[in-house]
C-alpha cells in the first residue's frame, strides 16, 4: 500500500505539464532572448506561460517575474526592497516559511531591524497585531496568505491596507494559496506576491514573484536582463512551460477540486475528534480546503509519522523544508501552543488523486497507533 497525502510539500506532474515540457525538452534548442526563429519560438512559449501564471492569480503577464521557487521568490522580494538603502525596519509574520524568516534574519545583520508580528490562538495574523509592531520607518511587510502547516488563511487585503497606510511595501507569499483558493493579486492590496510551481501539479525549481510595477526594486541577480532586468540569466524554459500549464489547469480544476477536498478534509477532522488524545489545530479557523494539522498527546509527531511511513502512508510533520530538524514546529509554538503537543504536530495534506477511502485507511493507521500507545501505557503503568 502506498497512500501520499503531503501534497503541500510537493504535487506529481500533471500529464499535461510533463507532455508541454518533454517538447520543450526534446524540440525546442532555441534561446528565448536570441532573435532567430529558435530564439522567437523560445519566447513565445516563454510569454505564452507568463499570461497563465498571471491569470492564476488575477495579474498582468508583465508583471510575472520568473524565479527557480518560491525560496528565490521569497528572498527577492525582501532583497529587493531592502538593497541599497538605508537599513529601516522590517515587520514579518512569525508563521513565515523559513525563505522569508531566515531572509529577514540575514538582513539584521546589515542593520535592519526586525519585529515578528504574533498570531492569535487560531493562527491569524490580525491588523491589530500589525499595528503593535509598526514603526515610522517600516519599509516592508511580509505576511504569507496561507499557512503551509495549519492551512489558516490570512486577512491580507486588511493588512495590507495597514501597511501601506504606514507607508511600507505588502509582500505576501502565497505559494500555497494559489491553485487552492481565489487569488487575486490587485484585491489583496499587495505588492508582491510569491508563486511556486511544485505546489500545484507542476514542476520544481520553478517560481515567480508579481510585481507591482510602480515599485522601484534592486535585482538579486546581475547579467543579461531578463525578467525586467529582477532576474538575470537565461530563463528555464521548460520548467516556466510546465509552471504556466500547470497554472491554468489549477485554474480549471479549482473550484471544484476546493468543495471536495473540504468535504474529505472535514470527514478527516470527525474522524479525528473520535479520540480523545487527538487535537486539531486551528479548526474553528478559516483554513485551505486540502490541510489539516494535528497532534497525539504523549506521541511525538516524528514517531507516528515514520509508523505511518511503515504503512505506506506518506504525511508531514509540518515544512519540508524544516525537516530533520527535532525542534517543535515554529508557527505552533507562535500559537501558544504547548511545546510537548507541538513536537507532536503531523499535517495531513490532500490532493486530486486522495478519496474518501484514502482518509478511512489513514484513520485505520492513526486508530492502530494510539490503541498502540494505550498498550504500551497501560503495561507500564502511565
Amino acid at each position: 500500500m502506498k497512500l501520499y497525502l503531503d501534497y503541500n510539500a510537493g504535487t506529481p506532474l500533471a500529464p499535461r505539464v510533463l507532455a508541454a515540457m518533454s517538447e520543450c525538452l526534446s524540440g525546442m534548442p532555441g534561446n528565448p532572448s536570441s532573435t532567430h526563429q529558435f530564439g522567437r519560438a523560445a519566447r513565445a512559449r516563454l510569454d505564452r506561460a507568463r499570461e497563465q501564471v498571471a491569470a492564476l492569480v488575477g495579474a498582468h503577464a508583465s508583471q510575472v517575474i520568473f524565479t527557480s521557487g518560491g525560496t528565490e521568490a521569497n528572498n527577492l522580494a525582501l532583497h529587493a526592497v531592502t538593497a541599497g538603502r538605508t537599513p529601516g525596519h522590517l515587520a514579518v509574520s512569525a508563521i513565515e516559511h523559513p525563505s522569508v524568516l531566515e531572509a529577514a534574519r540575514a538582513l539584521q545583520k546589515s542593520g535592519w531591524r526586525l519585529d515578528l508580528i504574533e498570531p492569535d490562538g487560531n493562527g491569524r495574523i490580525t491588523v491589530e497585531a500589525l499595528r503593535r509592531v509598526l514603526k515610522p520607518d517600516t519599509r516592508l511587510v511580509s505576511v504569507m496568505l496561507a499557512n503551509n502547516e495549519t492551512g489558516v488563511i490570512q486577512p491580507i487585503a486588511e493588512l495590507a491596507a495597514c501597511a501601506r497606510a504606514a507607508g511600507a511595501v505588502m509582500h505576501t507569499d502565497a505559494v500555497q494559496a494559489a491553485g487552492k483558493v481565489p487569488v487575486d493579486f490587485e484585491a489583496t492590496g499587495a505588492q508582491l506576491m510569491t508563486l511556486s510551481a511544485h505546489k500545484l501539479y507542476g514542476p520544481k525549481g520553478a517560481g515567480a514573484l508579481i510585481v507591482d510595477k510602480a515599485l522601484e526594486l534592486e535585482p538579486l541577480l546581475y547579467g543579461g536582463g531578463q525578467e525586467r532586468g529582477l532576474r538575470a540569466g537565461t530563463e528555464n524554459i521548460a520548467a516556466i512551460v510546465g509552471f504556466g500549464v500547470a497554472a491554468e489547469l489549477a485554474g480549471e480544476a479549482r473550484e471544484a477540486e476546493a468543495v471536495r477536498q473540504a468535504e474529505l478534509r472535514d470527514y478527516l477532522q470527525a474522524g479525528l475528534k473520535s479520540h480523545a488524545q487527538i487535537t486539531v489545530f486551528a479548526e474553528s479557523t478559516q483554513r485551505l480546503p486540502n490541510t489539516l494539522q494535528f497532534a497525539v498527546a504523549g506521541l511525538d509527531g516524528e514517531t507516528l509519522l515514520m509508523q505511518l511511513d511503515k504503512a505506506g502512508i506518506a504525511v508531514s510533520s509540518g515544512s519540508a523544508c524544516a525537516s530533520g530538524k527535532s525542534e517543535p514546529s515554529h508557527v505552533l509554538l507562535a500559537m501558544g501552543v504547548d511545546p510537548e503537543l507541538a513536537r507532536g504536530a503531523v499535517r495531513v495534506s490532500l490532493g486530486r488523486e486522495t478519496t474518501r477511502q484514502d482518509i478511512d485507511t489513514l484513520l485505520g493507521a492513526i486508530a492502530e497507533k494510539i490503541e498502540w500507545l494505550n498498550k504500551a501505557a497501560r503495561v507500564a503503568g502511565w
